[in-house]
């Protein structure tokens, strides 16, 4: 009878909190709604946090995840620290911005569909406004003495943040010779020999992946935009640490997947249909296109290979606005690479035929952005279901690996494109011996600005300043060079 009785009374007993995360996993695949009541987290209360952490999204990759993190992790304790890196982990692997694809990783776990889209869309929406604003000023004023002076200080400061780059991903990318020869590789490959970025690329994949299936050591060396701060202990996240694997749900996500998919190439496909392969507009479509299908290892990987198409191919752009523009991109909240808007832009802007150029460069900016963010959202919904096989896999993770080292090459190239021609008001091509160099002439050294990127750098590498102080700080000095005289 007593055992009858604590067999009743075990059953009854009110069940620790810990009981039902473990339960969790089984819920989630019964549909958006009953995982929603399992881990307490309204819709409205996400799209709040996330319209928060939009709001916070600046400092580049690093310090976004860094805010999700502390956010998400620390504060709301809606994720584990081993479920956040688990799914940063696969963002990596992606191309496009990881941050983004980050949050609507994390808003599709949440919320399923509307939630990853929810989380997805806030993160660039803050970023694509204030850089089409910019947009619009910098094509009204740009050429004005005060705008001028005021990306005067931009670029000088953009130069050493591009510079500190270089030092923080390869600390953490090149960790032993052969992800050090990756990086030199890539870096030869592009500012010696001009091959082409998406090659270099898939060349430093590929080397990854067949060094992973030899299993050699080397290639399991790197590792992502990890957050800075160190793992929290382990404290139980409303959402539970188990990968969802349910039918229903992976079909919910295929039909995702495929819409994105139409979402991105049909605008594509429409634009090419009315305007022709020539027009603008497509050439934008087809130019971010591809841009997003390659672009691993973030904005500044990829911003050499577009720099130089937009001002030597296109001739988008001259060689110090994409430096303007990012200039931009890292004092608005949101990804890096919402740069590339501001690239469409000018680029319909100066080639607007009988449009007005800024209604030109207003469609030319959006197309930009429709189809940089677009894909982002089809890598999520398309392979979330699949994270456990994708991060089990030791080729892949040899392949990103050594993507990252040949990243700090491709960095380390853009960072010198644009010392070349932030701080010199002249640069030659040569070639010979099928070499292909720009070089800075000495004779055109422009003193003020070498003198102010060396001030940013000191400030960053020296003093530890933020970002948006050295920022500020930069746009003010050039103001006042301006005002005096020097620029």
């Amino acid at each position: 009878m007593r055992s009858a009785h604590v067999a009743k009374g075990a059953c009854e007993r009110p069940r620790h909190p810990i009981d039902k995360q473990l339960q969790l996993a089984s819920m989630l695949g019964m549909g958006v709604q009953r995982m929603q009541d399992s881990h307490g987290v309204t819709f409205g209360e996400a799209l709040r946090v996330w319209t928060r952490i939009a709001a916070l999204s600046f400092g580049g990759p690093a310090g976004q995840i860094a805010v999700m993190h502390r956010i998400l992790v620390e504060e709301k304790r809606w994720i584990s620290e081993t479920r956040f890196l688990h799914a940063l982990n696969y963002c990596m692997l992606l191309p496009g911005p990881e941050a983004q694809q980050l949050a609507t990783y994390i808003g599709w776990l949440m919320h399923g569909i509307r939630g990853g889209l929810a989380a997805g869309l806030l993160f660039i929406l803050p970023g694509a406004l204030s850089i089409m604003a910019l947009s619009f000023v910098y094509a009204l004023f740009g050429a004005t003495g005060f705008v001028s002076a005021l990306f005067f200080g931009l670029k000088a400061a953009v130069l050493a943040i591009v510079i500190e780059a270089v030092v923080r991903v390869g600390r953490r990318a090149l960790k032993n010779a052969i992800m050090q020869a990756l990086a030199a590789a890539a870096f030869v490959a592009l500012f010696v020999f001009a091959i082409p970025f998406p090659l270099v690329i898939l060349a430093a994949g590929l080397a990854g992946f067949m060094g992973a299936r030899s299993r050699h050591a080397a290639f399991f060396a790197a590792g992502g935009h990890a957050p800075a701060q160190k793992q929290t202990q382990l404290h139980m996240a409303r959402l539970s640490d188990e990968a969802i694997d349910n039918p229903q749900r992976n079909a919910q996500a295929l039909r995702a997947a495929l819409g994105s998919a139409a979402l991105w190439l049909v605008p594509v496909i429409a634009i090419l249909a009315i305007f022709g392969q020539a027009h603008v507009f497509a050439q934008i479509a087809l130019f971010f296109s591809k841009m997003a299908v390659v672009t691993f290892g973030g904005a500044y990987a990829v911003l050499a290979y577009v720099a130089q198409q937009a001002v030597d191919h296109y001739q988008w752009l001259k060689p110090g606005e994409m430096l303007d523009g990012l200039g931009m991109a890292e004092t608005t909240p949101g990804p890096l690479v919402m740069v590339l808007q501001f690239v469409g832009f000018m680029g319909a802007f100066r080639d607007a035929g009988a449009m007005n150029p800024l209604l030109a460069g207003a469609i030319g900016g959006l197309i930009a952005t429709w189809v940089t963010f677009a894909p982002c959202f089809l890598w999520i919904f398309l392979g979330a279901p699949y994270i456990e096989r994708l991060r089990s896999n030791k080729a892949l993770t040899g392949a990103l690996s050594a993507i990252t080292a040949a990243v700090v090459g491709v960095i380390l190239n853009l960072a010198i494109w644009f010392a070349f021609h932030t701080l010199f008001g002249r640069v030659i091509e040569w070639r010979g011996f099928g070499a292909q160099i720009d070089l800075p002439d000495l004779a055109s050294a422009n003193m003020p600005a070498i003198l102010l990127a060396l001030a940013a750098a000191i400030a960053i590498f020296r003093f530890k300043i933020g970002m948006i102080k050295v920022l500020c700080a930069c746009s003010l000095a050039g103001l006042g060079l301006h005002y005096a005289g020097w620029v």
